[in-house]
């Protein structure tokens, strides 16, 4: 059964303006840190709660925000991740359009935390109609006195602005983003140095995306321990997922961490489409691997049970197939993407996700053989853990998960080669 927590105020009347979050403890929590609490307290308190990065990658929070040099003389940010690009992943877009002024409190906690005075939100490029929804947000913010100089009467300042980006998959990885925005084009940097140390204009940044941020009063007003309990004990609080595919009510769910995955499907989602049988699910966007009916049996929706499942939690994107999908179809369609999507910044991404765009058209005009099938194989090892930043891993884990998994859908797209030896 779904917790509304980030979700709370969907579907209330009015829910964009400030008025009615104010009359529902809106800029409660940014008054109490500062007026009641230190910057080390603030941190403390997000660490407690055990709130990981809803973008994916999943790292604690608190422990992000602890690493940034707050005695560094040079400036420091805040970015928020709004460049929500991952197939099958859509929970940030209505986070921004019914809330905005959540994740506006939880960046404002964030800049105070850090030492901040000005923060971005980096919104994807065809978000476009958002963009207006955040600046009236912020404009009441400011007119009320949430934002600008002299926040309660002391002596801090936080500022935010928006900046659209061109609609690149890349920009939401964290320095490819620092770079767009820079007004660089969206390569990722290597790392280290870390954003948190040298970010944007190379001063401490923390990024983190739009359902982080949003967490973050809700912890500092109830407390880190209180979110914690509502999860498992390493992975805090509650989470968004975004359900498509062969499912009866697909959407957005908000459910505790641990939350069994049939239960989403079977209760929340009521079921597979036509009564069919359930064939796979690709659990966090597209960007992981694919799971089969069986993994998915006692499978739980947090960090550790989707590693222990064997697959990952990703973005939270859930995508559901039932028993008529054919996975060469839905791997075709995704390495189509990637290939779109690489920045082109390295070799191994660059031309291992065009030799297998090349190769999954040649299957699907008939002219495939077992022997590209083993190519693919090949060419899958050559991208992960080589390339410049995780597209890479992105792009190939899908595939090789779908073909050790699913391999039927794929021979039986192909002509037999037998191996004739040397003599």
């Amino acid at each position: 059964m779904e917790m509304k927590l980030l979700t709370k105020r969907f579907g209330m009347p009015n829910s964009q303006s400030i008025d009615t979050y104010l009359a529902t403890e809106g800029y409660q929590a940014l008054k109490k840190v500062v007026t009641t609490m230190t910057q080390d307290q603030v941190i403390d308190e997000v660490k407690k709660s055990v709130l990981r990065g809803r973008g994916g990658a999943g790292f604690p929070t608190g422990l992000k925000w602890s690493f940034v040099p707050r005695q560094s003389p040079k400036p420091k940010y805040v970015v928020c991740n709004a460049d929500e690009s991952e197939p099958g992943t859509c929970k940030d877009r209505p986070l921004m359009e019914y809330d905005p002024h959540q994740l506006i409190e939880g960046m404002a906690i964030a800049a105070f935390a850090l030492g901040a005075k000005l923060s971005y939100i980096y919104i994807r490029g065809e978000y476009w109609y958002l963009i207006k929804i955040l600046e009236t947000a912020i404009a009441e913010a400011r007119e009320r006195g949430y934002l600008g100089k002299n926040l309660f009467g002391t002596d801090f300042e936080c500022n935010i602005f928006v900046h659209p980006g061109a609609g690149a998959y890349i920009c939401g990885e964290e320095t490819a983003l620092l770079n767009s925005l820079e007004g660089l084009r969206g390569h990722p940097r290597i790392k280290p140095p870390f954003p948190a140390v040298a970010g944007l204009y190379g001063c401490p940044t923390i990024v983190n995306n739009v359902e982080t941020f949003t967490a973050v009063p809700h912890i500092i007003l109830k407390g880190g321990d209180w979110y914690r309990g509502l999860g498992t004990e390493k992975s805090g609080g509650t989470k968004m997922f975004s359900v498509s595919g062969h499912v009866n009510k697909p959407g957005n769910f908000e459910v505790p961490m641990g939350y069994p995955l049939m239960k989403l499907i079977n209760e929340d989602c009521g079921g597979i489409r036509g009564g069919r049988k359930l064939k796979a699910i690709i659990p966090g966007g597209s960007s992981v691997y694919i799971m089969t009916a069986k993994e998915c049996e006692d499978a739980t929706l947090d960090y550790e049970g989707m590693v222990k499942a064997g697959s990952s939690i990703g973005s939270g994107g859930v995508i559901v197939m039932d028993e008529t999908t054919d996975i060469f179809e839905t791997t075709f369609n995704l390495i189509h993407f990637y290939n779109h999507e690489s920045c082109g910044w390295c070799t191994p991404c660059r031309e291992g996700t065009d030799w297998l765009l090349k190769l999954f058209k040649k299957i699907k005009r008939g002219d495939g053989t077992t022997e590209d099938l083993k190519i693919i194989e090949r060419i899958c090892p050559n991208i992960e853990g080589r390339s410049h930043c995780p597209l890479g891993e992105a792009a190939v884990w899908p595939i090789t998960s779908a073909m050790k998994k699913f391999r039927e859908d794929f021979e039986r797209r192909v002509r037999k080669v037998e191996t004739v030896a040397a003599d």
